[in-house]
């Protein structure tokens, strides 16, 4: 049974950063592209960074020079290291593979805000 479990996320300042993790199990973590999603409120889930088995890495165009995806295959995990957060950067941020075909974890919250 495939497991997820996001977590790192809370309430920052604009400017501030934050280092989401997310631990696998029940996968072969090594050979998945691994992707972070977030949802802001009445918006749809959207693909914000994925990482390949060989660590190449993709960004979408409002992430791209803030946040940083990175895997750890040791330790079944792929972190989001993000930086220079804004306000729009509020969701909830899930991590799944890409593209996201096991069942999604509880997420976990990124609140920007003064």
């Amino acid at each position: 049974q495939v497991q997820l479990v996001e977590s790192g996320g809370g309430l920052e300042q604009p400017g501030g950063s934050l280092r989401l993790s997310c631990a696998a199990s029940g996968i072969i973590f090594n050979i998945n592209t691994m992707g972070w999603y977030r949802q802001a409120p009445g918006k749809q889930r959207e693909l914000v960074a994925r990482i390949t088995s060989t660590s190449t890495t993709y960004y979408a165009d409002s992430v791209k020079g803030r946040f940083t995806i990175s895997r750890d295959n040791a330790k079944n995990t792929v972190y989001l290291r993000m930086s220079s957060l804004k306000p729009e950067d509020t969701a909830v941020y899930y991590c799944n593979r890409y593209p996201p075909t096991f069942g999604w974890g509880q997420g976990t919250q990124v609140t920007v805000s003064s």
